[in-house]
């Protein structure tokens, strides 16, 4: 199985490899490392791993938590393949068919940030218009979505949002009244540099895409 851990550490020589020497005790073979945050003193990095079977989240947790300073922030389930770029590949697939823009959009982009699913919403009608499979595919009886008010899921700038336990990012589709939504039901809220990174591969769509 493959799980992402977020750890937060002391920024300092050596940190790093303490974390990469427990996992291998634990038998996970790290397959990829992501540096999210360097700052204050700290860092927030996510490991990409792999076990030859199954293991307990709480176990990783715990033996990680005895480095001092050492701070599990998430672990959880992941469908990404190390290595790849699903980035670039959501953008061949929207340059080649335009007119498929969103639905591309909501079935790639969860795994651009390791989510469950995406949906696109339309706050002014009152409707999801596009939605991956996993997705609910109507609003609940307030007009929101998993918890959250529809006004709190359109802000006017990418932001985090949570409910619940399941984590949320809204992004603004540009030039439009519609809005991005992802979510993950295991897992830490959703980082600046995720939000960022989303944020980025969203405006190229929506420019080749030529969503209005």
């Amino acid at each position: 199985m493959m799980l992402r851990l977020r750890v937060s550490f002391p920024d300092r020589p050596g940190a790093l490899g303490q974390a990469a020497r427990v996992l291998g005790t634990l038998g996970a073979d790290i397959l990829q490392v992501t540096v999210l945050e360097r700052e204050a003193g700290r860092a927030v990095d996510d490991f990409t791993v792999s076990w030859p079977g199954t293991t307990d989240a709480e176990t990783v947790r715990d033996r990680l938590s005895v480095i001092p300073g050492m701070r599990v922030e998430g672990v959880w389930p992941t469908r990404e393949i190390p290595g790849a770029a699903p980035d670039y590949d959501l953008l061949r697939h929207v340059a080649g068919e335009p007119g498929r823009a969103l639905a591309t959009l909501v079935d790639a982009m969860p795994d651009l940030v390791s989510a469950e699913w995406a949906v696109v919403m339309c706050a002014e009608r009152g409707e999801l218009t596009h939605h991956s499979w996993q997705a609910p595919q109507v609003l609940d009886e307030t007009g929101g979505l998993a918890g959250v008010k529809a006004a709190d899921l359109t802000p006017l700038r990418p932001a985090a949002l949570s409910s619940g336990g399941q984590q949320l990012m809204s992004l603004p589709v540009p030039g439009t009244g519609l809005h991005l939504i992802l979510a993950r039901n295991q897992g830490p809220p959703f980082h600046r540099a995720e939000l960022d990174r989303a944020g980025r591969v969203l405006e190229i769509i929506s420019i080749i895409g030529r969503i209005s």
